[in-house]
């Protein structure tokens, strides 16, 4: 008896008993669409952090400047010593391995164009800005260090504000205004995307940060040439630990925090920080999948259960088969080849299941999913390995049966 001829049995004798076949591969249906969905939603998690880990610039750190604490207790947030231009500076040139560095100083504001207009994130930036974030133009000039120092109304826009104020036409050249005062476009920014926190970091306009004390932010009472939190790009060969620590020395020095009172900045690795998140999300999704492993015990074990029942039904059908020159192998081989193809096609229907679920979460909750095929190829394994382990008892003991005794059951 080949094991075709046990598949065309097994076939038979599960479509005589559909509506207990389907109920018996509930638990590795459920099993399998488990592990599909989990995974597929962790692998996109996963893909997605790195996207936004090179979104953020590779090799960066962040500097925030943080509300004054004194004794462990937190004054209010508006009393934090802006970062300056001095703190800028200073990191350039005692920071051994800085290659880019740049100040965002940040304000919501109106942007007018003709008839149209859109609020959006006004940033005032250094002439490096764009180096840091490894963030190219799609077209147009940057922001420069002329710019700068010259204080020009000069505009970068994201591709949300092109989009909402020049629908279906080249914004280059063109004149927007912010808080009533004019500025020319000069270019346009690649996508980015979304940001950790799921910020449109597309909408927005880059300014020189001079412009933005003068024209638009303002200048701060206590520090004048603000430049609100400061972007540092190191190169590859830097450790990053190292610059971090030297840099947080050094701010410490200019700011003249004392020796009772805590940092009033902070130096922030985000992509370390996503990292972390990251292995958040991995160690939710083992703890999920071995909730998936358990569902496939619980159908394994239902298999068994039912494959123990059909043996007992069919008793007479494997004296009948013996009699007429069965061997023990090749009962064997029918009811492990069945319990198999029970589990496979529960599988079938778990992998169809879990596939709809994950594209409907990445529908619906706006939430990237990545199948692969060694995901539904391992899936389908561990639906067969279930078949096989799980079915070896029953198919033993029903080979195991006496010819004679099994014919004269009722």
């Amino acid at each position: 008896m080949t094991v075709l001829d046990s598949l065309v049995v097994a076939l038979t004798a599960l479509r005589s008993n559909l509506l207990r076949s389907i109920l018996t591969t509930l638990g590795i249906v459920i099993g399998v669409a488990s592990v599909i969905i989990l995974v597929a939603v962790g692998n996109g998690a996963a893909g997605e952090v790195n996207r936004q880990i090179t979104a953020l610039g590779t090799n960066m750190l962040v500097i925030f400047p943080d509300a004054m604490r004194v004794m462990g207790r937190s004054s209010a947030a508006g009393t934090a010593l802006p970062l300056s231009e001095g703190d800028l500076n200073g990191l350039r040139d005692k920071i051994q391995g800085v290659i880019g560095i740049s100040g965002q100083l940040d304000e919501s504001a109106p942007v007018v164009r003709g008839n149209l207009n859109w609020t959006t994130s006004v940033s005032g930036v250094h002439g490096e800005y764009t180096f840091v974030r490894d963030w190219p133009l799609s077209e147009g000039r940057e922001i420069n260090a002329q710019d700068v120092r010259t204080a020009a109304r000069v505009a970068l826009i994201g591709q949300t504000v092109a989009k909402q104020l020049f629908p279906g036409e080249n914004p280059l050249g063109a004149e927007v205004r912010i808080k009533n005062v004019p500025f020319q476009i000069v270019g346009v920014l690649s996508v980015k995307g979304q940001s950790a926190m799921g910020r449109d970091q597309d909408d927005l306009m880059l300014i020189p940060i001079t412009t933005a004390r003068n024209r638009v932010v303002g200048k701060s009472d206590v520090q004048v040439d603000q430049v609100g939190r400061i972007y540092v790009k190191l190169d590859e060969q830097t450790d990053i630990k190292t610059a971090q620590e030297e840099m947080e020395i050094l701010l410490r020095q200019r700011r003249k925090s004392g020796p009772n009172n805590e940092d009033t900045f902070s130096v922030r690795n985000m992509a370390e920080f996503m990292r972390a998140r990251t292995e958040v999300l991995s160690t939710l999704s083992y703890l999920l999948g071995a909730t998936s492993a358990i569902s496939l015990i619980v159908g394994g074990i239902g298999i068994m259960n039912i494959m123990l029942v059909s043996v007992t039904e069919r008793t007479r059908e494997i004296g009948l088969r013996m009699a007429v020159g069965g061997r023990k192998r090749d009962i064997m081989l029918q009811f492990l080849v069945e319990a198999v193809t029970l589990c496979l096609l529960g599988g079938l229907i778990g992998i169809a299941l879990g596939i709809g679920i994950a594209w409907l979460v990445a529908y619906l909750a706006s939430w990237p999913v990545a199948v692969s095929p060694a995901v539904i190829g391992g899936a389908m394994g561990a639906a067969a390995l279930t078949g096989i382990v799980f079915g070896f008892f029953p198919a033993r003991r029903a080979a195991g049966l006496n010819p004679i005794d099994a014919l004269r059951s009722e």
